[in-house]
């Protein structure tokens, strides 16, 4: 299984046929001052799989901070069915997690880590910089 999907973004949702909605894709928040509180991250991702992923899956999120300190760890799981016949069986689930009130202490580069079945799938980079106006993301 793979992950060809992986951003974040102010707001997303899935409708019930599967498509996935994206507002307002960022990987820039800027803050007057730390410790900073970002009301909402949503990590959006699109997991692929075949025949040979049907079946769970762990998943692990890991939020780094710049010197590589965990700020957030979650520990989920994902299961997987076969897709249509035509396709080799593979499918796309996509997949929305709401990361709501956010804290972060420094200014840096933060990562966003996806583990799948303990192998690493996806790094997001996310920018923290100090502004002098108010909170914006862009």
């Amino acid at each position: 299984m793979e992950i060809d999907l992986a951003l974040t973004a102010d707001a997303a949702t899935i409708d019930s046929s599967g498509k996935l909605n994206i507002l307002g894709v960022f990987d820039r928040i800027a803050a007057q001052q730390f410790p900073a509180k970002h009301g909402r991250v949503a990590l959006v991702l699109r997991f692929v799989g075949g025949l040979e992923d049907v079946g769970g899956h762990s998943v692990t999120l890991r939020i780094q901070g710049p010197q590589g300190e965990e700020m957030v760890r979650l520990d989920g799981e994902i299961r997987i069915g076969p897709g249509p016949r035509g396709e080799g069986g593979r499918v796309k689930v996509p997949h929305v997690l709401n990361l709501d009130g956010l804290v972060f202490k420094d200014p840096g580069v933060h990562s966003l880590d996806v583990v799948v079945d303990g192998q690493h799938q996806v790094s997001i980079p996310l920018r923290l910089v100090q502004v002098g106006g108010g909170v914006s993301n862009a």
